[in-house]
């Protein structure tokens, strides 16, 4: 399991993580930005521009800043993660089953053991029992800013896990969501939104056919049609950050430039990547993380006593302690029931404490709290508290055990950068007897 992998999914992998790392610094500096003002003598003007309402009423498109913050910019940070999710099950490593099975379970465990903590610790209390799902999700952007700071040189198997784990993670989160927090259902809405859905699909598969263009311009065609399908799945009732995933999911993915044709090279999903990422890092999210996370303490006592809370402690420890269990525990069972046996490459230890990485559970987790509860409300508050606990301990945590481990694979890292044949690839990726990379298709 999670061996070194093919040298360009390392070079695709890295590129990611380094967008990622500036979008996780800014949705810190972001968020903290909205506690410091949320705690204020100016509090009043930050609860105010939050609960700004602008939009059209017809479509129930009249809302907060807050609100559009959470159902139309998360919208976009979606979108990139059904690219994703879809171009690691189809041009990826992950599209051979063997690879996909660990980070799949292990992202199922990581949803289930902390959903059951939280609902133990809150079984006496129906109200605060809807906020089994706030300690699910992983902050991809914020667990990568921290990876990149405390693991820069641990085994690129390591960070490839981490990101498809939250992926998968955030897949199995909107999944959630578009199930257990969709009170009321508008028929109609919805079925304009599936055949939106179907011609956008349409269209993102036979653009060049139809409209003869190339992939760099197929998105003035296709992000209309995209906004029409959000605001009519927002109408639905369902929530509208399932439309970024379903969106996501229909761009094609060019799996090998070796076909030929008019369709290799580059296409819409690596287009729309590069595109939108620097949008969804650098203000989408970011923005969000302002108005959500934005939540008046009541100072170092209301602080003290929000930790007392079912909501709050439920949170976590399902983060803290939940998430690593379930993701060690569910890959450690592989171990024993298959035949899949840990890469030579890295130890248990190593897996520990990327699982105590994945416990930072911010923007998804914030979003489902607003869900759970209602933005303003007394436990969305403790639950927000408690989020932001848990993603510091985690965070914390997983650099006290990865940041020694990270000085060993330093060393390790420069005896394999060794290129002897100075061909620009590392001789570790190279088949042997060739100039050709492991995984070039």
């Amino acid at each position: 399991m999670f061996s070194r992998g093919s040298y360009s999914e390392k070079l695709r992998i890295s590129e990611i993580l380094r967008k990622e790392t500036i979008g996780g610094m800014l949705l810190v500096a972001a968020a903290l930005i909205g506690i410091v003002w949320a705690n204020s003598p100016f509090s009043d003007s930050y609860f105010s521009l939050r609960d700004f309402e602008i939009g059209y009423e017809p479509w129930h498109l009249h809302l907060s800043l807050g609100a559009w913050a959470a159902d139309g910019l998360l919208a976009v940070f979606f979108f990139l993660v059904g690219l994703e999710l879809k171009r690691e099950f189809v041009a990826g490593d992950l599209r051979n089953i063997s690879k996909a099975v660990v980070p799949v379970a292990a992202a199922a465990g990581g949803v289930l053991v902390p959903a059951a903590i939280y609902a133990v610790v809150n079984l006496g209390n129906p109200d605060t029992l809807t906020g089994w799902a706030i300690p699910t999700a992983t902050d991809i952007a914020f667990a990568v800013a921290v990876l990149a700071i405390i693991g820069s040189h641990l085994p690129s198997a390591l960070r490839i896990f981490l990101l498809t784990l939250a992926v998968v993670d955030d897949l199995l989160a909107i999944t959630i969501i578009a199930i257990f927090y969709t009170e009321e259902l508008h028929v109609t809405p919805l079925l304009l939104a599936i055949a939106g859905l179907a011609l956008y699909t349409f269209l993102a598969q036979k653009y060049r056919r139809f409209f003869g263009l190339k992939a760099s311009a197929a998105w003035f065609i296709l992000l209309p049609i995209g906004v029409v399908v959000w605001a009519l799945v927002h109408s639905s009732g369902i929530h509208a950050t399932v439309a970024g995933v379903l969106l996501g999911f229909a761009v094609p993915v060019i799996r090998s430039q070796a076909s030929g044709g008019p369709e290799a090279g580059p296409g819409l999903s690596e287009i729309f990547e590069h595109r939108f990422r620097p949008l969804s890092a650098g203000f989408a999210v970011p923005v969000f993380a302002f108005f959500s996370a934005g939540v008046a303490v009541g100072g170092w006592d209301g602080f003290v006593s929000s930790l007392t809370d079912p909501v709050s402690l439920g949170v976590i420890v399902g983060l803290v302690l939940g998430k690593p269990i379930g993701i060690l525990g569910t890959t450690w069972l592989l171990t024993r029931l298959t035949r899949a046996k840990l890469d030579t490459s890295f130890k248990w230890i190593d897996l520990f404490g990327v699982a105590l990485l994945a416990g930072i559970g911010f923007t998804v987790s914030l979003l489902v709290a607003d869900l759970s509860f209602g933005q303003g409300t007394l436990p969305n508050d403790h639950a927000k508290v408690g989020i932001l606990v848990a993603s510091v301990l985690a965070a914390m945590l997983a650099a006290v055990v990865l940041t020694p481990r990270n000085r060993h694979y330093r060393a390790v890292e420069a005896e394999e950068d060794v290129d002897d044949d100075a061909d620009g690839i590392p001789d570790v990726y190279q088949q042997p007897g060739t100039d050709r990379p492991h995984g070039k298709e």
